[in-house]
């Protein structure tokens, strides 16, 4: 059985926009998207693991639909640049392994 996640969640993003979203919005467009994204999630990091206190009207955000938001937005931007995210992801995982194999476990402050 072929276990392709990455390639199953681009498919499904792509049906998805097929029938429900009409049409991709332009890349700018979804890189705007997904810094606006990325903002809504160090929001609760920020306040909800880090110094910053939390609001009232923050503490009902759910932090996995907000990562699942960047996430959606990352495999729309993927697909309309024709980009195969499993198969980079197999090689950026694959040269991270080979470039760290040592050098973390190595590290005194880590310990």
């Amino acid at each position: 059985m072929d276990n392709r996640p990455l390639a199953d969640l681009q498919a499904e993003v792509d049906r998805w926009i097929q029938h429900v979203g009409v049409r991709y919005f332009d890349p700018l467009t979804n890189m705007a998207m997904l810094t606006e994204e990325v903002g809504e999630v160090a929001r609760i990091l920020a306040r909800r693991y880090g110094q910053q206190s939390e609001k009232a009207s923050d503490r009902g955000r759910d932090l996995g639909e907000e990562l699942s938001d960047v996430l959606f937005v990352l495999l729309c931007l993927a697909n309309q640049t024709g980009t195969d995210l499993q198969a980079s992801w197999e090689r950026r995982l694959a040269d991270k392994t080979a470039r760290d194999r040592d050098r973390h476990r190595n590290n005194p402050k880590l310990r």
